[in-house]
């Protein structure tokens, strides 16, 4: 990442001081995408042996778009300061064996290619169904294993020291920006139509998108009603980092790319 870019703008000081994450530092948008044309092109990639969906095609562009147009939602919150992270990873809410929802991380993955992520992603969901901890499941063994109320102490402390103070834990592999730089969850696959995503307390991220299922509906193209395949995608940002004009170029970059899906490969 550039280490000249500097994001502590005035309005950016002024924001990460009066919110606070993520009782009151949230914007809410929504998006409906016209996948068409996606689906088909992944219905083409999955019978040539390319076993992608939604799901990694949206974490590509997602990541691509941090680093090509919204370097902004590549950063967190630490100490009063807004700080970039070294890489643009991706955290990937995935339902674990016993139908429990678990996470993967996906790093660097605006440097991946379809195929590329698709691999790595279906090596991380291997091995995170099989029980291999990552950072999410590391803290969760550890907040189960402590006794009510020392789980919320335990967390409040945790908040405290690595969120608000940005300190370390080595020995659970947990820091400031550990859990990466966004997340993606797709509701559709388990049949919601709609969800509003939530900001991780435990975690610095600038933004989580949910993706809903795709619906066949009557739309105008060209003053003509036809009937196209429709998504809904709903976004949460964090406020201390990121505003609703981030958001809007990230639209328009998803726009193009799910126009011109090629450029993924």
């Amino acid at each position: 990442m550039n280490s000249k870019r500097s994001f502590n703008t005035d309005w950016r000081k002024v924001a990460s001081t009066i919110y606070r994450k993520p009782v009151d530092s949230k914007i809410f948008g929504e998006a409906e995408f016209d996948v068409t044309e996606l689906e088909e092109f992944i219905s083409r990639k999955r019978k040539e042996g390319l076993k992608v969906t939604l799901t990694h095609v949206f974490v590509l562009m997602l990541a691509r778009g941090i680093r090509s147009v919204v370097p902004e939602f590549n950063t967190y919150w630490r100490r009063g300061r807004i700080v970039e992270h070294s890489t643009i990873d991706a955290m990937v809410s995935v339902l674990q064996s016993d139908e429990g929802m678990g996470s993967v991380k996906v790093k660097a993955a605006d440097t991946l290619n379809l195929k590329g992520i698709e691999a790595i992603l279906q090596d991380e969901i291997l091995k995170s169904r099989k029980g291999d901890e990552n950072t999410s499941m590391q803290k969760k063994s550890i907040l189960t294993s402590l006794p009510w109320p020392l789980r919320q102490w335990f967390f409040n402390l945790y908040t405290i020291l690595v969120i608000r103070w940005g300190i370390s834990i080595p020995l659970v592999g947990l820091s400031a920006d550990s859990f990466g730089s966004f997340v993606v969850t797709n509701i559709g696959s388990i049949g919601i139509d709609k969800g509003l995503p939530a900001l991780l307390p435990s975690a610095n991220m600038a933004f989580v998108v949910v993706l809903g299922s795709v619906k066949k509906k009557p739309v105008v193209v060209n003053d003509k009603i036809v009937i196209r395949k429709m998504m809904d995608v709903t976004i949460a940002i964090d406020h201390r980092v990121a505003d609703a004009s981030h958001g809007g170029k990230m639209l328009r970059f998803i726009k193009h790319l799910i126009s011109h899906p090629e450029e993924l490969l």
